[in-house]
């Protein structure tokens, strides 16, 4: 039995120190043993507050560091990650559950961001216009924003603060980054990476906590921008709070991602992509496909492809070289997840693979994989986000009965159609409403050079995160405007300028 001498306690890193005194603590578990292993620290008001003093103070020393200094420090951090990546994922699956191998997927896809931001030097460029009228140049600088907060989400501890925090960084910026409280530990480890790599002490500084944390850092004047990613209630209350405080914000949300299968697909690709993508990390993936939507008649043998394919999943701990698929992050995501698999044959939904059933190993928060047919908008299964392993199949009759669903959904996150006719994806591409689109490609991330981010419910805000776009959050555009004329020139003139 765990003690409470045995539980590791997880601190705050402000201005380079650790700081494990809070008059609150929220539990961390194992989600593969369901056991406590460790405690975290959770902030204040008045904490949040001292942390962004604490960052504002350095940001103004590190605004004037020199762009070759800061893409040293990318150079160096992205070999610190590299070499040390399994170490990092090791970390992730002890709380967060997902497979090692996993893991380091996840770490892989946050330096890639790493990657991107070397090229600071660039990406920071301004420009310039000479002689727009006589003796009169125009320029544009790029100038970071001051003190931002990066909100991320249990489901990748690692990746989302590495695609907010580094280009924050690179940018000029200083960063209060607030992890979710139910796996911690991959930002405190972040933390020693970009010190390590010549990060200044106070630029990226970790504060733990629940709702009180998050509200004082929406709240809080020194904070100008935040970054969130996570479910849309609550990326709709960031929104608006945060921008009824003035502050810049994007605000990623919820998903439920459609996979279109035409009748012309590739079904055994279709069906390994859809386990693939549907299954990964137990679901809890906001690209994780949770809909798959069979056009005319290739449903019945579709169904039948992915179902015999999911006996092999092998359940079980992620730090097991055999599993493929581990737990939940909590007991309470595991309720939710058994809830939307217990109700949906009451709501006229055919259940053909059934989670709960089979041997799950030991207390963990486990749940296999669930295949659930004949689906329709206006059940529980299909109109909410599930979070799980959970697959539902919706059948349709033709391509456009699948584009009316897939764009009368609330959520436009990612979405995939799977064909063998040029026309058809092209068509589709055109057609959909979503922000990421993959064409025989069931999780549609893009590279770095891009940015990721969703439509409609799936993003409060104006810009995505990382790539090009995030530089442009994390910067405001300042326009000078110069005339050096001869002093003999000088003269009054009270109409508008017109150059």
């Amino acid at each position: 039995m765990t003690t409470a001498l045995d539980l590791v306690l997880i601190p705050h890193v402000i201005g380079g120190e650790r700081i494990l005194d809070a008059e609150r603590v929220g539990p961390v578990f194992d989600p593969a043993t369901g056991r406590q292993t460790g405690e975290v620290v959770w902030a204040s008001a008045e904490r949040v507050h001292e942390a962004a003093l604490i960052a504002q103070r350095a940001q103004r020393a590190w605004r004037e560091t020199g762009l070759g200094r800061r893409q040293q420090i990318m150079f160096r951090l992205r070999e610190i990650i590299s070499s040390r990546a399994e170490e990092l994922a090791r970390i992730i699956t002890a709380e967060h559950g997902k497979t090692v191998d996993d893991a380091l997927g996840e770490v892989a896809r946050g330096l890639e961001n790493v990657e991107f931001c070397t090229g600071l030097m660039h990406h920071l460029k301004g420009d310039h216009s000479e002689q727009v009228s006589a003796g009169l140049d125009v320029y544009q600088l790029r100038q970071p924003v001051g003190v931002v907060a990066c909100i991320t989400p249990f489901n990748f501890p690692a990746m989302v603060p590495l695609w907010m925090v580094t280009t924050a960084i690179a940018a000029g910026n200083a960063v209060i980054l607030k992890p979710s409280e139910r796996d911690p530990s991959a930002a405190v480890w972040l933390a020693d990476a970009f010190r390590e790599a010549g990060v200044p002490d106070g630029i990226l500084n970790v504060v733990h906590g629940d709702r009180e944390a998050v509200d004082a850092i929406l709240d809080d004047p020194v904070i100008r921008a935040v970054s969130f990613v996570g479910s849309t209630a609550i990326a709709r209350h960031i929104y608006e709070r945060a921008a009824a405080a003035g502050k810049r914000v994007q605000a990623l949300g919820g998903a439920k991602n459609h996979m279109i299968v035409m009748p012309d697909a590739d079904l055994d690709a279709a069906a390994d992509a859809a386990v693939s993508a549907a299954y990964g990390s137990a679901g809890e993936r906001c690209m994780a496909i949770s809909v798959v939507v069979a056009v005319g008649d290739v449903a019945d043998d579709l169904v039948a492809r992915i179902a015999e394919r999911l006996p092999g999943l092998v359940v079980g701990d992620g730090r097991d070289p055999a599993t493929a698929m581990g737990p939940l992050i909590s007991r309470d995501a595991l309720d939710r997840v058994t809830g939307f698999v217990a109700g949906a044959t009451a709501e006229g939904a055919d259940l053909v693979v059934d989670g709960r059933q089979g041997s799950l190993p030991g207390d963990g928060h486990f749940i296999g994989p669930s295949l659930v047919d004949r689906v329709r908008p206006g059940m529980r299964v299909y109109d909410e986000e599930i979070f799980g392993p959970v697959l539902s199949i919706v059948r349709v009759a033709d391509y456009a009965a699948a584009v009316d669903l897939v764009n009368a959904s609330r959520y436009a996150n990612g979405t995939a159609v799977f064909t063998r006719d040029g026309k058809t994806a092209r068509q589709f591409g055109f057609d959909i409403e979503v922000g990421m689109v993959g064409v025989n490609v069931p999780i549609p991330v893009p590279i770095g050079a891009y940015s990721f981010g969703g439509w409609k419910d799936s993003l409060f805000g104006d810009t995505h995160m990382y790539g090009p776009e995030a530089f442009a959050f994390y910067t405001r555009r300042k326009v000078i405007t110069t005339r050096w004329p001869e002093p003999s020139e000088s003269q009054i003139s009270l109409g508008f300028p017109t150059h």
